[in-house]
């Protein structure tokens, strides 16, 4: 296994990270469809996690309606010193008017939700899962900052934000001398690609820690699927389109992924995940499994080392198109630049 420094922490986290999604919510759609498994499944992934050297274990409040993080817990035990433990908050809880969202009240309730449910007295990574646009940024900060003084949680983090909403938390952490995010978790993949226009320049910039979720774009990259029609019925891609892709275009993506996953002799998802983690910028990439075997290809791609021919090859198939204002500005850059004789 490979370490990342956590943005300008002193913390390590291993470069691939294993996603909880996957435990709990038997017989509970949507969760039944995404994994639903038992305490006795979730333990085996998370001791294969040890045995490949993953030290950063990450969850949410919503995944199961809780029992993924009860399961969690249970399942830690004695290994929780051993693990940083990242959960997230945000999604409704309860029937509640104030059982969702980012307010103080619901900051301070649901950590103690988490902390009950993980038996554990601290979170290592508190993350906001989305972000609130009815409660004032500075509100969740002190609030976040207030149980980082109390020592419930280490370090602060955020999910799904756009660039000018993490630049506005960063703002006021800095103008009220509160804490600061470390990182954040977006979704990148090479259907996803999104993030590269305004994300990602803004992570490095701030040095944030960037963490990756469903880097096989929720199926899509895994190898189960092509443009001729092959599939897998019981894969979660086959029942929920999400994240959404363009289908065209990605269908040229996995036939990219073929042949470079054929001049290693490896299968298509290892050569997905390696793709991002050979990406700049990208600190960790969160996978999720439902069997040991899954699990232990997707930890195989951190060894996988993809030539120059093969990420040329990837980016042609997954590139952008160039946005507005970057076309501009290439051009200003131009003209801004001192003249040659």
């Amino acid at each position: 296994m490979q370490y990342e420094q956590l943005g300008a922490t002193g913390v390590f986290v291993s470069r691939i990270a294993l996603g909880t999604m996957t435990f709990g919510g038997a017989g509970t759609p949507p969760w039944s469809l995404v994994g639903g498994l038992d305490e006795k499944a979730a333990d085996e992934l998370v001791g294969l996690a040890f045995d490949g050297g993953v030290n950063l274990i990450d969850t949410a409040d919503m995944y199961a309606g809780g029992e993924c993080e009860e399961i969690l817990g249970r399942v830690l035990g004695s290994r929780r010193q051993d693990v940083l433990l990242a959960t997230k908050l945000f999604a409704r809880m309860g029937s509640g008017p104030n059982d969702v969202g980012l307010s103080r009240l619901w900051v301070t309730r649901a950590l103690e939700d988490s902390l009950r449910r993980l038996r554990t007295d601290h979170i290592d990574l508190y993350q906001i899962h989305s972000f609130d646009p009815l409660t004032p940024v500075e509100e969740t900060l002190a609030a976040l900052d207030d149980a980082v003084r109390q020592g419930k949680i280490r370090y602060i983090g955020a999910s799904n934000l756009a660039a000018w909403q993490m630049m506005k938390f960063l703002g006021a952490s800095r103008s009220r001398a509160v804490e600061r995010f470390v990182s954040q978790q977006v979704y990148y993949s090479l259907a996803g690609r999104d993030i590269e226009r305004e994300i990602l320049p803004m992570a490095a910039d701030q040095q944030l820690a960037t963490l990756v979720w469903s880097p096989l774009a929720g199926g899509f990259l895994s190898g189960k699927f092509d443009r001729n029609g092959t599939s897998d019925d019981t894969a979660r891609r086959a029942i929920a389109d999400f994240p959404p892709v363009d289908r065209e275009r990605g269908w040229d993506i996995v036939d990219a992924l073929r042949v470079v996953a054929a001049r290693h002799g490896v299968g298509v998802a290892r050569v997905a995940l390696a793709w991002v983690l050979a990406r700049p910028g990208i600190t960790s990439v969160i996978v999720g499994a439902k069997r040991p075997d899954q699990l232990t290809e997707n930890l195989a791609a951190v060894d996988l080392v993809l030539t120059d021919e093969d990420l040329a090859d990837l980016d042609a198939a997954s590139a952008l198109p160039v946005p507005y204002p970057d076309w501009w500005d290439q051009g200003a850059l131009e003209h801004r630049l001192p003249l040659h004789s």
